[in-house]
């Protein structure tokens, strides 16, 4: 008997629905972007909040909670690593939160999405300690003893290793179990009862995409710290 596959407005296209979806959740955010970018750079704009919720609003509150999270973990030159947080949070927000549209799939609950999202952490953060520390960096991975040095490097590889798989892995099965409960109690109660789980998975989606980020802004801290 073949199994009945759920209605999805990408799936019927020739490539990966789980791509489509992603470039989908990029465009949006570049359209906010383009959107609400000239509203930011308008002279006055720095010193003259917006009385109403708006989009500027809602790009200023993003901005600075960002910007506090960075401060918050990293401290000294946070502000270099804020675009990059900024990035996946929101990206990571919009993924999760489409699942929940009629007809979407969330890119986040496909393991090469979430992969993909992982390295990028994971070179992003060598290349921050690389760049604060030089040459140096590679010490991190020695310890502070030096005849447990071997030991350490082993130790130390493994760890970073298996850093942008846990952050995939961890990603992605939040947001399949989430979206798999959403479609089945909608399938099987149609209204009423979905609404409960929609707020769910609407919370389950900020917890992910804040989870993902401030893990992020941990590794570039531990990258990037000076041992005193």
């Amino acid at each position: 008997m073949e199994e009945h596959k759920p209605f999805t407005w990408l799936g019927g296209l020739p490539y990966p629905e789980h791509v489509l979806t992603a470039g989908l959740v990029a465009l949006l955010i570049v359209g906010f972007a383009v959107l609400v970018r000239p509203k930011l750079a308008a002279p006055g704009a720095a010193t003259t909040p917006d009385p109403r919720a708006s989009a500027r609003s809602f790009a200023e509150v993003f901005v600075e909670f960002i910007s506090g999270l960075a401060e918050g973990v990293i401290g000294h030159h946070s502000e270099r690593y804020v675009p990059l947080l900024a990035s996946f949070f929101i990206f990571i927000l919009v993924a999760n939160l489409i699942g929940l549209v009629p007809g979407f799939t969330p890119p986040t609950a496909d393991f090469n999405i979430t992969l993909a999202l992982g390295t990028v952490a994971f070179v992003a953060y060598h290349v921050a300690g690389t760049r604060e520390h030089g040459l140096k960096y590679l010490q991190h991975f020695l310890g502070p003893v030096m005849f447990l040095a071997p030991l350490m490097l082993v130790v130390e590889l493994f760890s970073h290793m298996f850093r942008p798989v846990s952050l995939g892995i961890r990603l992605f099965a939040n947001m399949f179990a989430d979206h798999q409960v959403v479609e089945i109690f909608t399938g099987l109660t149609k209204i009423g009862v979905p609404v409960i789980f929609y707020v769910l998975g609407a919370f389950v989606a900020v917890v992910q995409a804040f989870v993902f980020t401030m893990l992020s802004a941990i590794y570039i801290a531990l990258a990037v710290a000076h041992d005193h």
